[in-house]
This record gives structure tokens, sequence and C-alpha cells, in this order.
């Protein structure tokens, strides 16, 4: 069974097109992942499906017997209702088939005969449809959906105009999730959520037994949920197997597979067209005009299907003291306490990810060790020679008013208009983008132009507050990258569990009467959890001890072998076999005969492909075999 068949769909806001001819099928139960860069429609498509939008051309198909939900963005509510109230609305059918239930008991109850007989079958079929749906405890299904989503139970009879834009958003995943549509469509749903709802929110996704179609900058999140990822790029999909990291390796491999291929069809192609240039009156006309006709029926191997990100990268840094921030029992408080007794120092070189629920203070925390909030009580001292870059999440560095080009000119710095185009083209800013005003470009390139500014500040001490958001995934892979190879001291605010892992050697994690520091990243972090053994470092009234927690040495546990066992022997023949047959075919990659003719291409790439793919694996196979058995190697 097919849940939903997209065709062909097309769709321009312009000359050019944003979708140009998609097509793919989702079935029962898939999770599936649509990734691509900012701007090449991924939500169009998304609309497009939910029928929010209308296609240019081509055909969206849903099953006559599925339903499907679509994820709004902003949703329009009536005056009056609670939270509660709001929520119930989407388990409409299930009250009213309740009632029902109900009214068929009492006629049940006065019936006799026929009538009874009849009641009596309506009943059970209405009794079957209520257990299926488990629809005896919808009010704790209802709890347990707005607590999952981070909704205490206070907030339960609010009503809805007094809930935050945030608050709102989950309300409308809330409803989405309890109606248990065939087929959900979820656009950023880990939006508006902390770490704690995300992974709630993921293991609700992963038990559920809806087909989903999910749009997402959470690369963690992706890889939790998702089984299958369709790439929306230059107005198609590509289809792929696995989750986001499968994808990413799997995208790896396809371009060196088409860039290969592409560059030696471009040097057969000028190799020919060299020689009918040269040939073309000569004694070698005859050929010359043969090699034109072939050429001519040359059917061309597309370029790589390469997304780009921005290179991005920071300067080399200053060297500070070894000692670049201390805090010594720091506390703020508002309407209510945030942090108090916090006690941690950061050294030179290190990159510490600070993260933690909604509501405990991150971003005032960071604000408080930089000075731009005074702190209630405790003390911060910068290291000699700490001079900081900040990056504010809001990004209120940048005057919305100039041009991006004037916006990122740092104080007190010779910085001329040609060097600053190049740092913005660094960042992805390119052309005319450059000379618009600020407040009129996109999240995305305002993100951009704000890391440039950072950049060009030259600071040996970088402290940023949610850098991820608006990024798509390969300009976070590129600002990752650049962290991890800055030569200074990074101090950073996220909720990207993705971002936390590449780029921290160190987390401090924000707990509304806590706080504990790792020695570690996000994962490491976890495994503390799943241990049992991340006991806080200081509570609200503790004092918190200078070191951080080590990942201790793991148990002994019995090894899980990922192969069947097989002797190395038998997998190094193996080896051989198949590495001659990627020779074989490697080879026949390069004749001119088969360049020739696109088909054939196509064919030899995909058995190419399939043959790194199993060589890789034999090689991990063999390492596997090797550690079971090492006398036999």
């Amino acid at each position: 069974m097919i849940v939903l068949s997209c065709t062909e769909v097309t769709k321009h806001f312009g000359p050019d097109p944003v979708l140009a001819g998609v097509t793919f099928e989702i079935r029962p139960g898939e999770k599936v992942g649509l990734v691509g860069p900012n701007g090449a429609g991924k939500t169009t498509l998304l609309r497009i499906v939910a029928g929010k939008d209308e296609a240019d051309s081509g055909t969206v198909e849903l099953h006559s017997a599925a339903k499907m939900q679509y994820l709004e963005q902003q949703p329009e509510w009536l005056a009056g209702r609670t939270l509660w109230d709001e929520t119930m609305t989407a388990l409409e059918d299930l009250v009213s088939l309740a009632h029902d239930a109900e009214a068929v008991a009492q006629a049940l109850a006065a019936a006799d005969g026929q009538d009874r007989a009849q009641l009596a079958k309506r009943y059970d079929r209405l009794q079957y449809e209520l257990e299926h749906h488990d629809a005896y405890h919808l009010d704790h299904k209802v709890e347990r959906v707005l607590e999952g989503l981070g909704f205490d139970r206070a907030s339960f009879r609010r009503p809805i105009e007094q809930l935050s834009g945030g608050q709102q958003n989950r309300l409308m995943l809330a409803k989405l999730l309890l109606q248990e549509p065939d087929l959900m469509l979820l656009d950023e749903p880990s939006n508006h959520l902390d770490i704690e709802a995300t992974e709630w929110l993921e293991s609700f996704l992963t038990a559920s037994d809806q087909a989903i179609l999910v749009v997402s900058h959470d690369r963690y999140f992706l890889d939790k949920v998702t089984d299958r990822t369709l790439e929306l790029f230059q107005g198609t999909v590509d289809d792929y197997v696995g989750n986001f990291s499968a994808y990413w390796k799997q995208k790896a491999e396809r371009l060196k597979v088409q860039s290969r291929t592409f560059e030696k069809q471009q040097e057969l192609i000028a190799k020919t067209e060299d020689f009918i240039r040269r040939n073309h009156y000569g004694q070698k006309s005859a050929q010359a005009k043969d090699r034109e006709k072939k050429l001519a029926r040359i059917e061309r191997v597309e370029p790589p299907r390469q997304i780009a990100g921005p290179a991005m990268g920071f300067p080399p840094a200053d060297r500070s003291g070894d000692i670049v921030l201390r805090a010594d029992e720091l506390g703020k408080a508002y309407d209510r306490p945030l942090f108090s007794g916090l006690s941690f120092q950061v050294e030179r070189g290190q990159r510490w990810g600070i993260l933690g629920p909604n509501g405990t203070g991150k971003t005032t925390l960071l604000r408080c060790l930089i000075g731009h909030t005074a702190a209630d009580s405790g003390k911060v001292q910068l290291g000699t020679g700490v001079r900081i870059g900040y990056y504010d999440q809001l990004l209120s560095g940048l005057e919305g008013h100039l041009p991006v080009v004037e916006a990122i000119r740092p104080a007190g710095k010779e910085f001329n208009e040609p060097q600053r185009r190049s740092l913005l083209a660094r960042f992805g800013l390119t052309g005319d983008a450059v000379f618009q005003r600020v407040d009129s470009l996109s999240g995305g390139e305002r993100s951009r132009a704000a890391l440039a500014q950072l950049s060009a500040g030259d600071g040996n001490f970088l402290v940023l507050d949610e850098p991820t958001n608006h990024l798509d995934v390969w300009a976070c892979d590129s600002l990752e990258r650049s962290l991890s190879e800055f030569d200074g001291t990074v101090l950073f605010v996220s909720h990207d569990r993705y971002f936390l892992n590449r780029v921290a050697d160190h987390v401090l994690v924000v707990e509304p009467t806590r706080f504990r520091a790792i020695d570690g990243n996000y994962e490491t972090y976890l495994h503390f959890v799943r241990e049992g053994l991340a006991a806080p470092a200081t509570t609200a009234s503790g004092a918190a001890p200078r070191k951080a927690e080590k990942k201790p040495a793991a148990a002994k546990t019995k090894r899980a072998w990922r192969f069947p066992y097989r002797k190395p022997a038998e997998i190094e023949a193996e080896i051989m076999r198949r590495e001659v047959r990627l020779a074989e075919l490697q080879g026949e990659l390069a004749l001119p005969e088969v360049l020739r003719d696109g088909r054939r291409v196509k064919e030899v790439q995909a058995s190419l492909s399939d043959e790194e793919l199993a060589v890789r694996t034999l090689y991990e196979h063999w390492e596997e075999a090797a550690e079971r058995c090492p006398d036999a190697t």
C-alpha cells in the first residue's frame, strides 16, 4: 500500500522553478526526513502535499483510506479556550464515539428481539473502536502529551491568549500527535522545544505506527526518528536509505563516483572537440565529421549534485592567559532564582557548551559571564589578554538599517570594503546580497552575516548564544569545523545536540536547582545519565567542586559482535575478488563507448557504488574477525 504519491510536482515563484519535477512515494509507517539547503523549497513542498498550496503541475495523491495532518506554524485560535480545552478538540471524534456508545448502551438496555441484536452488533463495533484508540483514557493521553512537550499542570487551565508563541506552537504539535493520522507532515517540530521535550518527542514518534514526512535542521532528531531521507536540491529529490548520518555518508560516496564519471566524460569531450577542431579541413576531416556526429549523440553525464556549505573560518587567535574565565559563586534571579552558587573555570583552548531546559537562564548566565548583565551575587574574572567576541542569538550586534558590507565593519580596525566582501563570501554572502540592508535578509543570511562580523572582530574568546539557529545543516557543518579548528577558546549555549557533540570538549548542564560540569561532549553527559553517575556538581545552596567530572572507564561487558563469525582468510579472499571487480568497473567507466551511453554509465556507477560499499563492509568484518580470532591472522 502507498499512503502518499507525488509525481512530477513543479512550482514556480519566478522564472526559475523551486520544484522541478519532484517524485517520491511514502508507505505506511515510514519515517522520512526531508533535507536540503535553505531556500530549496522544503516548506513549499510540504504545503503542496498538505493541500495548503497548489502545484503548477504534477499530482499529489493520498490513499483514499488514509488521514493526513500538517503541523501549522501560524495557528488561529478561538478566544476564551484554555490550553486543555483546545487540546481536547483534537479528540472530538473519539469523544463523539464515546457518546454514541453510551447512547447505544442505553438503547440496548431497553430493547428486545431483533432491535436488540442489531444494537448489540453496533455496540460491539463501537467498543472495538474505542478500545483500539484507547478512548477510555483520554485525559491520561492528553496529560502525557502535554507534559511530554514541556507543559506543567498549572498551565493546563490557562487561556490560550496568555501562552507565548512558542507555547502555542507546542500546543499545535500536541493536537497533531493526539489525532494519530496515518501520515504526519512536520515542519521543524522541535522548534521551541528544549532538549528534554525533544527527546520525549523522538521516543513518541519512533514508537508510533504512523508514517512521517519531517523537515528539520536538527540532525540528532533526524538520526533518532527517520529511517529514510529525501534530499531536495535544485528542484528535484534524491532518495537515500537510512537516517541523516547514513544519508551524509552515502551522499559523500555518490559524489565521489559522480565526480569521477563527470570528469572523465568531460576529458573525453574536450579531447574529441580538440581533434575535430584540428582536423576539420585536413586529411582527417572524414574522421573529424564522424567524431562530431558521435559527440552529438553522447548522453551527457550530469555535474555532481554537490551542496556546498560556506567555507567560514576564524583567524588565528592571540594567546591569552591560561585561565580565560573564572566564575565564583555566581547567582542571578528575576521573579524566581535562575542559578546560584555556580562556580567553574574555562582554560585556554577549551570549548565549553552550556545546555539545559528552557527557562533555566542559560542566556542570562552567558550575559553575566561576559559582563552584559550584572549578577546578583558572586564574581566573574577574565584572564590576561582575553578579547571577547560575542554572537547574540537575537543578532542585535548587526544594525538593521545598514548594508551588510557596512554592518560587519569592526570598530577600531582598518578593514576596507574588498576585505569585507571577501570575508562575507567565505560565509556564503556574495553579489548583491552584501549591499542589501541587514533587515531585508533571511534568517539564515543574517546569521551568517553575524558570524562574519564575529570573525572580523579577531576575538580570542568566542562566546556564542544558539549559533545554529536559522542555519541549514551544511552551514552548521562548516561552523562546527571552523570552531573545532579555532585555536582560541570557545563558550556557547546550544540546544543542538549534534553541534554539542562535534564542538564541545566540556559541557555545563544547567538545571533549575543545580548544575553539572562534564569533561566531554553531549554523548559523555548521556553516558553519565544512563549509568546513574551524573551527580550534581552543585545545588542551589551547595558549593561546586573545581574540576569537571571525568568519564569513568567503561565496565567490562560481553562484546556484541556486528557480523556473523567467518575466518579472516575467507574474508581476505572475498576482499581480493571484490577489489578485482572494482578495478574492472573503474576501467569500464573510462571507456569512450561507455561514456557515450548515459544509460550504461548509470548502470556502471550503480555497480561501482555497490562494490565500494561491499569492500568497506568486508574490511570492517575482517577487523572484527581478527579481533575475535587473533591467532588466525
